[in-house]
């Protein structure tokens, strides 16, 4: 992996409903060294938190996977991002995402794929996984990408886990996928210098 050289500005956009989702949240932002705006419990956002994305070259968004889709917050704040979307604002931005379920699919992809949509409606360049998932017989839960992702990063907590007792193989990947969209921001900034 190369150097992560921090030029890029970031964000890591994310509502957590137990503390599961935060924890991955604060991997993820750890690895992108962005930072960190919760979607409160009422969906909502400071303006601070907006004009920190509306500055940031990179948004990194997160929610846990409920009934097959992020949580009703993350969608309030995803439909209040239309006034950015009507101002182009965050066209070009890098982004990317990631998502927590207590089962092993949870239909975490469906989260995933709002996501790549709502970056793709606000016209900004999606970035992938970029690593193989740990698929073989030997691989264990605290393997990299044992969820087998290639679109962001996913984590499984079982329902009656404490967010610390979190697969640190999903905390790790959570921490490699965030280096990556930081990498990736500053490329197209370099490129578009």
């Amino acid at each position: 992996m190369s150097m992560h050289s921090n030029t890029s500005q970031g964000v890591v956009v994310f509502h957590s409903g137990y503390g599961h989702t935060k924890r991955m949240a604060d991997a993820v932002a750890e690895g992108a060294r962005a930072t960190l705006l919760q979607i409160d419990a009422d969906g909502n956002l400071s303006d601070q938190a907006w004009a920190d994305i509306a500055a940031a070259h990179y948004i990194i968004v997160g929610s846990p996977t409920y009934m097959g889709g992020p949580s009703w917050q993350f969608k309030k704040f995803a439909d209040a991002s239309s006034k950015p979307w009507f101002e182009d604002a965050w066209k070009d931005k890098v982004f990317g995402g990631f998502t927590n379920s207590a089962s092993i699919n949870g239909d975490k992809l469906a989260t995933l794929q709002y996501f790549a949509l709502l970056a793709a409606q606000h016209r900004g360049i999606w970035v992938g996984m970029g690593m193989k998932s740990s698929n073989t017989k030997a691989s264990r839960r605290d393997d990299i990408n044992r969820m087998g992702s290639f679109l962001g990063a996913m984590a499984q907590t079982p329902a009656d886990a404490a967010p610390e007792e979190m697969s640190s193989g999903d905390l790790d990947t959570a921490r490699i996928y965030g280096r990556r969209v930081a990498e990736i921001a500053d490329r197209v900034r370099t490129s578009n210098r």
